[in-house]
């Protein structure tokens, strides 16, 4: 399905070519603080929460829908926060191709599309092959939090989660429904006020662990780019 592209002119706003010229995510920010990856921002409601909560750390906030990320631009201005920088780019290309070992202090993936029919789950970007490469972005004692409105998806993850020896579980059971202080967006509190349940798994990854550049499938959704969208 072909998306409608505007320009997106923010100044919150990073291109591909911006962020090879920088070389580095952590110098899109005017402060070097740690970091900490959401993706698929929606139009913006959980990174706007969790930035204003945590002023000492930077924020990217990553989507492939150019929409999305308009709408999270204009909400970070709108906020004054000067800890959120966007990207339009597929997740795994982003750690593949711009982080790197030990370069985030948390991650975050928010109700990723669930691909429901049998036939199109190969396509749900957590699987096995994702873990392994989030655990080599993640620091020491990072911290990999994934939610889903699915429950299919949710079992499906906090078992693969949960079942990895790299990983100390936060909750008491492998995922939990209730949500406590973590920053609900529109799209969940739409489902939270049908009394439908959010499945949140918190895990931290083990200290004084060595983990090796894991190799990385391309995505499927849209090329991996190598120009400004």
């Amino acid at each position: 399905m072909s998306q409608r592209m505007t320009l997106i002119k923010s100044p919150v706003f990073v291109s591909e070519t911006s962020l090879k010229k920088l070389g580095s995510c952590s110098a899109l920010f005017p402060y070097p603080r740690p970091l900490e990856l959401e993706i698929g921002c929606g139009i913006g409601d959980f990174i706007i929460q969790i930035a204003a909560q945590r002023p000492e750390h930077n924020f990217l906030a990553i989507d492939i829908f150019n929409q999305g990320c308009r709408s999270t631009c204009s909400r970070v201005e709108e906020s004054g926060l000067d800890n959120i920088r966007v990207m339009r780019m597929e997740a795994r290309y982003l750690l593949h191709h711009y982080l790197g070992g030990n370069s985030l202090r948390a991650l975050y993936i928010n109700c990723p599309d669930p691909w429901p029919k049998k036939r199109h789950r190969k396509r749900r970007l957590v699987n096995s092959e994702f873990i392994d490469l989030a655990l080599y972005n993640l620091e020491n004692d990072g911290f990999l939090n994934f939610s889903t409105d699915f429950t299919d998806y949710g079992e499906d993850v906090a078992d693969l989660l949960n079942h990895d020896p790299r990983l100390e579980n936060l909750n008491r059971a492998p995922y939990t429904n209730d949500l406590g202080d973590y920053p609900i967006s529109k799209y969940m509190r739409r489902f939270l006020d049908l009394q439908q349940p959010i499945y949140l798994c918190r895990y931290r990854k083990k200290p004084g662990l060595t983990i090796a550049p894991p190799s990385i499938s391309k995505g499927f959704r849209i090329p991996w780019p190598t120009e400004d969208a």
